[in-house]
């Protein structure tokens, strides 16, 4: 069975697939630390740094968990970052608040960004049609919602998956209840739902595997540390980058110990552009860029002044820089032979001469 061609879409006025620059996402989440103002300034570096998109998180507490303490809504004692907190009061913190979106999303617009968020009910889906999200971003523990997935592909707008914690059967439903809504306009992101996440634990051969399969756009949600890994990601595919940012880790945040600072950020932008154009097409040959570079690889020249008759020798004939002459392969051919006219130094070695 011959696999599906990996597609692309647009979200804006941007194409988003194999044969287009990488997206680069940069997630906000709650590293605005419950201040608009700060939420606001990291807008304004992620503008700043080459990146494309600033996504959000839209929930509260309410919507995503209830208030309770009990084992069950608690996270594992040895979480390296949120060990033992309540689910709702990690929530309350990590939310941004409802009113913000607007000002985010216009500032946001403002410079050039695409602005979008992840919805986790269907009261979020109505907030963000309202803002006319461009795109919408389904979280990767949200895989499963059907109801949520129905809901955001009637949009008709892009969606990207993120696939951390979900395995094929989860991402096959996923991707069928948004085409059987009509939409084809799908990403699958690879991630691995571990926060931070160690570069071992991320399979970037997945991301083809996962395009190549479903015929979706692959990419990488990263919440590992550093940028090596969503750059290495390129060269395999990875057509969205999605990493967290905050302004500075020191400031403290629930997301803050695996999130890039502005100047990580515009890094990011940069490499991954890089690694992109380096991709080519795996034809193996001279490059257009190579062709002063040509010039001077090594020929057969004459090195001393030579006469009519006279015999070629290792003496009056090298090997040396520039191109022009015979290849060196035949510096044995044709020692031994005889000049048949008065060649100068420095000329070109061709068959007419010898």
């Amino acid at each position: 069975m011959t696999a599906p061609v990996a597609p692309s879409f647009r979200i804006g006025q941007l194409d988003v697939g194999v044969g287009h620059r990488p997206l680069v996402v940069a997630e906000m989440s709650g590293n605005h630390n419950g201040d608009l103002g700060r939420a606001l300034a990291i807008v304004d570096a992620i503008a700043a740094s080459g990146a494309q998109a600033v996504k959000l998180q839209t929930y509260t507490a309410d919507t995503i968990t209830i208030d309770h303490d009990g084992p069950d809504f608690r996270l594992s004692a040895d979480h390296e970052l949120w060990g033992g907190r309540n689910l709702y009061q990690l929530y309350t913190e990590a939310h941004t608040p409802w009113e913000w979106h607007a000002p985010i999303f216009e500032r946001a617009r403002s410079q050039g960004l695409i602005p979008f968020s992840s919805p986790f009910d269907g009261t979020a889906v109505d907030l963000l049609e309202d803002l006319d999200a461009a795109v919408y971003k389904i979280a990767s523990l949200e895989i499963g919602d059907i109801p949520l997935l129905r809901r955001v592909a009637r949009t008709g707008k892009p969606v990207i998956l993120s696939s951390g914690a979900a395995d094929v059967s989860d991402i096959d439903l996923a991707v069928k209840t948004i085409r059987a809504e009509g939409n084809e306009q799908i990403a699958v992101l690879g991630c691995t739902s571990n926060y931070p996440a160690s570069p071992a634990q991320t399979d970037l051969r997945a991301v083809k595997v996962i395009s190549d399969l479903w015929g979706v756009v692959g990419g990488l949600s990263d919440h590992t540390k550093g940028i090596g890994v969503s750059v290495a990601a390129v060269a395999f595919g990875a057509a969205i980058l999605e990493k967290h940012v905050t302004l500075r880790r020191a400031d403290g945040g629930v997301d803050s110990d695996f999130s890039l600072e502005p100047e990580e950020l515009a890094a990011l932008a940069t490499e991954t552009e890089a690694a992109w154009l380096a991709l080519g097409t795996g034809h193996i040959g001279p490059k257009a860029a190579e062709a002063e570079s040509r010039r001077f690889r090594r020929s057969l020249f004459v090195v001393a002044d030579v006469r009519a008759g006279e015999v070629v020798t290792e003496e009056n004939v090298r090997s040396i820089r520039p191109a022009g002459g015979l290849e060196p392969r035949y510096l044995d051919v044709v020692l031994g032979r005889t000049f048949t006219r008065d060649v100068a130094r420095g000329t070109a070695l061709s068959w007419d001469v010898v």
